[in-house]
């Protein structure tokens, strides 16, 4: 019988330095995790990655951090290939890289849309790939989009536009990967209470946000909280395995499709 625990699975997260990744990480280690790898994107993320790998240590797993701009298909590459001669073959492999960018589509230049495709959907597609390659069979694959993908909203056409085209890459990795018992999923979290979220709204959007969802009044700020999503994500890489190709909104009743 598969054993579809987290317990003594090998693990890789792009952006598994801070934040939703880093809380990933640690949360992987103390449910017994054997090693991770963990990617951060520049040297203004290296002591959030350095505290995530000490942390997942102290949790008992190995730990290992790869610094990378995964904007590149051999940089996603490389990645993978490290990783693996560092930690071994994933069991499990989440992407949590992303841009938010929100702004009227006749103010957005060529060069931002080109920065939002790199980030949210270019990488996206050669994670998958190199996670198809490298993850041993019975393995899980697990993508962050966004809540806003059931939405009908202005100025974020960059952003939920360039997180739509993943939906479709994990169907068709699930049809491709199936065969040898690789589940790929993808949760959409709606508007998270992190440093990435703040900047990109003005006070009034901020307060929009925080009383949007059916649940907002249970959340200790009305947003989605990192440690609500961990669960989910920790669901579809283990038990809940027999769900794949699907896109989940996980939000508190924030959007639907």
């Amino acid at each position: 019988m598969t054993d579809h625990s987290i317990k003594g699975k090998t693990v890789i997260i792009a952006g598994g330095a801070k934040n939703l990744g880093g809380l990933i990480a640690r949360d992987f280690a103390k449910h017994g995790a054997k090693a991770i790898a963990i990617h951060y994107n520049s040297a203004a993320t290296k002591a959030d990655a350095d505290a995530t790998v000490a942390a997942v240590k102290d949790a008992g797993a190995k730990a290992v951090a790869f610094q990378a701009n995964l904007t590149t298909a051999g940089a996603m590459e490389k990645l993978f290939t490290d990783a693996v001669a560092a930690v071994g073959r994933p069991d499990i492999a989440i992407n949590t890289v992303g841009k938010v960018l929100k702004k009227p589509m006749v103010e957005i230049s060529e060069s931002e849309y080109d920065e939002m495709t790199a980030v949210n959907a270019k990488a996206a597609f050669f994670f998958l790939k190199e996670a198809g390659r490298h993850v041993n069979d019975n393995g899980k694959i697990c993508t962050l989009v966004t809540s806003l993908l059931g939405a009908f909203t202005p100025f974020y056409a960059a952003y939920a536009g360039t997180k739509a085209p993943v939906e479709h890459y994990i169907r068709a990795a699930s049809k491709e990967f199936g065969a040898r018992g690789i589940s790929v999923t993808a949760i959409g979290p709606g508007p998270m209470d992190t440093p990435f979220f703040y900047p990109a709204e003005g006070a009034d959007a901020v307060a929009y946000h925080k009383s949007a969802a059916a649940l907002s009044g249970f959340s200790k700020t009305g947003l989605t909280d990192i440690s609500d999503i961990v669960p989910w994500i920790r669901l579809l890489v283990s038990e809940g395995w027999w769900m794949t190709g699907q896109t989940i909104l996980v939000n508190g009743g924030y959007t639907t499709k």
